[in-house]
């Protein structure tokens, strides 16, 4: 047995295979799914007699019976003229006169009482077309609003049950609870809360909220306003998630209200999202991701979360998605549009950022992400199910590879990161991680989570699962370097197994059902890169810890595979930065130097982008996103003691090529990709090809290749190929 190198990185032998190219195509969802794009949201025609928008969401996806709304006459039109037909009701007198950022007049109001279902906004003014003579056509812009439920759903697909609500266990700001839930829904009175930030550094509730405490700290904002450092925290209900906003707020300004900001408000919202994913299956959860944020607060930004974005609760991209713009909205029709919103999220929460910004652009319009995957089951879970086979192959078969060969067929900086990663692997396990309060009888893994996206299969009742390791040959870059030889390569494949459908090791390797296979590609569950994501920037903050003792599941590698799937569906990944720091989870606070600047920069670059897409609208929007970019935004790395910032040319993966940032922090591989499979880690189940010694990259006897054809009886992975039944997106804002 022959030891490799101690320090390989991904770049070793088959590890460096090609990215594969999606292949769109126009493959039906598969049978049970439904699923259809919402309408697309009219844009603001500027040369219009009238436009009229939905502010606070799109059209379609209104939660609750309100809605803010701008009407635009243009000069010829005017606005004292103007009239609001909701469904038949005269809604002008929710209208008031406003002036938008360069000076044109506009209307603005709260439509409310808005029914179940589609109500027509018809906005009329007589006349129009340039001309305000008598007896002319009246000129008019309509919009088509639906109005769903306040507790949901609606793109999410039908309620999950069980659920447990969690309101009396949900600990506000300033003590209490929530108190009971009010309906089965786990709906709860909004409660707003007054804190602030004592000149200590620390945080306290206000006694008075209409006077500024004599010990509160002063804060200067984004925007140059100096105001008490006197917050205004939200907490309430929506779509069955508990969800709080926080932001500046001095006693004495007027509002809270759309028109009316308070002046510590820099017009900025950051969503945060949270992590974790095992565990988050059916309940409403006792905390969000946070909001008392000083690094964000400081600076003037408004800050939101909800329960059911924290992955910790919910392991669901999809309701995540749905919560957000749920919480956006509220937050909307009480404090007015933000600007921007910019999407904050580690570990589980980055994942969130990824996918909500690809499937349902809009919503976000920049990504500052930390300990990033692409997404958890395609990015995490062959990760972790490959480490739980290596696992139990090891113990299974004692002395048959050392620990440095297990590390290297691993892939990983460290042997010990193999254990780590075995026992994430309880998220496909159901019962692996299920909340104390959560009925017995349901499965808690991440299919069954789904199971309204991937289906049930009718011959076992059970989820229908996008895994498979069919055809993987596990160890191959292994093999081709040295570190393992044939026999052990064989012995390996040949009892290495997969996972039954409970998430079990078992001798037979795991296949993919081909409709959830279908599923994921075309609903955007295997995150695709080309949808919302194509056109935002998204700035990737990593605190290195790839050779942390115990091993970590955080790996840098997760952040060049989302690289890869960007270049893959768009051909370009100039809306893509990563920053890379020595550090644990603390580098994430956006009070620390690396993440908090990269906040401030991220805005600035999608405030640039925002201002030049409004300047010049026919310009592609990839355009924009490179023109806006910031100079201090470049792939980058800390080094050192003291650390000094090192600009990195190209990021190249392997050290010893002579570069500060990669001898640094080396980007180590997974199982899977030593085994060949593509960086970008989008193959869910590979193309197999029978095995051939003859085009076999290592040198077999003809013994040892007369074993490898019946260890891998089924074929082995063509990796230059795309996988079976992949393809692109059906499209984005997709309905289930």
């Amino acid at each position: 047995m022959r030891a490799g190198p101690r320090g390989r990185t991904l770049l070793g032998a088959a590890a460096a295979a090609a990215a594969v190219l999606l292949t769109v195509s126009g493959a039906p969802l598969p049978s049970g799914l439904w699923a259809r794009p919402a309408a697309p949201e009219t844009p603001r025609d500027a040369d219009a007699p009238l436009s009229l928008e939905v502010l606070s969401s799109r059209p379609d996806t209104v939660m609750g019976d309100t809605a803010l709304v701008r009407v635009v006459p243009s000069p010829s039109v005017p606005a004292a003229d103007v009239r609001l037909d909701a469904g038949g009701a005269d809604a002008t007198p929710s209208l008031r006169t406003v002036r938008l950022a360069d000076g044109t007049p506009a209307l603005e109001g709260l439509v409310s009482g808005l029914p179940r279902g589609n109500t027509v906004l018809t906005a009329s003014a007589p006349g129009g077309g340039g001309s305000a003579q008598e007896g002319t056509d009246p000129v008019t812009a309509r919009v088509t609003v639906t109005a769903h439920p306040l507790t949901g759903p609606v793109f999410s697909g039908p309620h999950q049950e069980p659920f447990v609500c969690d309101t009396e266990r949900f600990e506000l700001h300033g003590g209490g609870t929530l108190g009971p839930p009010l309906d089965p829904d786990c709906s709860a009175p909004t409660v707003v809360r007054h804190m602030y930030r004592t000149e200590e550094g620390a945080w306290a509730p206000m006694a008075d909220p209409d006077r500024v405490p004599g010990d509160a700290a002063r804060t200067t904002t984004s925007t140059g306003h100096r105001v008490p450092y006197t917050v205004r925290v939200e907490t309430g209900t929506v779509n069955r998630s508990i969800y709080e906003t926080a932001l500046l707020y001095t006693p004495g300004d007027p509002g809270p209200d759309p028109w009316q900001p308070p002046r510590g408000w820099n017009r900025r919202l950051v969503y945060t999202f949270g992590g974790g994913c095992a565990g988050g299956w059916y309940v409403q959860g006792t905390r969000t991701a946070g909001v008392l944020d000083h690094g964000m607060l400081s600076q003037g930004y408004a800050v939101a979360s909800a329960s059911l974005n924290v992955f910790g609760n919910n392991c669901n991209d999809l309701l995540a998605a749905e919560t957000a713009a749920a919480v956006v909205q509220r937050f909307s029709l009480t404090h007015g549009a933000p600007d921007l919103t910019l999407g904050r999220g580690s570990s589980g929460g980055a994942y969130q950022a990824h996918q909500i910004g690809d499937n349902q652009p809009g919503l976000l319009d920049g990504l500052l992400v930390s300990h990033s995957f692409p997404d958890v089951a395609f990015s995490v879970v062959p990760t972790a199910t490959d480490a739980l086979l290596l696992h139990e192959y090891a113990r299974e078969h004692p002395g048959t590879l050392s620990r440095e060969e297990q590390r290297a067929v691993s892939g990983f900086a460290r042997w010990d990161a193999i254990g780590k990663l075995a026992g994430e692997a309880d998220r496909v396990d159901p019962a692996g991680v299920c909340a104390d309060r959560v009925p017995e009888r349901v499965r808690c893994e991440l299919y069954a989570h789904t199971g309204n996206v991937y289906g049930t299969d009718p011959s076992t009742g059970l989820p229908r699962r996008p895994l498979d390791n069919v055809g993987v040959q596990y160890g191959l870059g292994a093999l081709l370097d040295g570190t393992i030889d044939a026999d052990q390569f064989l012995h390996l494949n040949e009892h290495v197994g997969g996972l039954d459908a409970d998430g079990r090791v078992v001798e037979e390797r795991t296949e993919a059902d081909p409709a959830a296979t279908v599923a994921a590609y075309r609903t955007g569950r295997l995150l695709n890169g080309g949808g919302g994501l194509a056109d935002i920037p998204v700035v990737d903050h990593r605190a290195y810890e790839d050779d942390v003792p115990g091993g970590s599941i955080h790996m840098r590698f997760h952040s060049f595979s989302l690289r890869e799937r960007l270049l893959a569906a768009n051909g370009t990944a100039d809306n893509h930065v990563m920053l890379v720091e020595r550090g644990g989870r603390g580098g994430f606070s956006s009070s620390a130097p690396v993440a908090g600047r990269a906040l401030a920069e991220l805005d600035a670059w999608a405030s640039g982008v925002r201002e030049l897409g409004a300047a010049d609208p026919g310009r592609p929007a990839i355009d924009h996103v490179r023109a806006a970019r910031p100079e201090w935004l470049t792939d980058s790395c800390w080094v050192g003691d003291p650390a000094r910032r090192v600009v990195a040319e190209q990021l190249p993966l392997s050290a010893g090529q002579g570069d500060a940032c990669a001898d640094a922090y080396p980007v180590h591989a997974s199982p899977r990709l030593v085994a060949g499979a593509p960086l970008a880690l989008d193959v869910v189940a590979c193309r197999l090809v029978p095995f051939d010694a003859a085009e076999h990259p290592a040198d077999l006897t003809p013994e040892q290749a007369e074993r490898a054809a019946q260890v891998f009886a089924d074929g082995v992975c063509d990796w230059s190929a795309p996988g079976r039944g992949q393809q692109g997106l059906a499209g984005t804002w997709l309905r289930f």
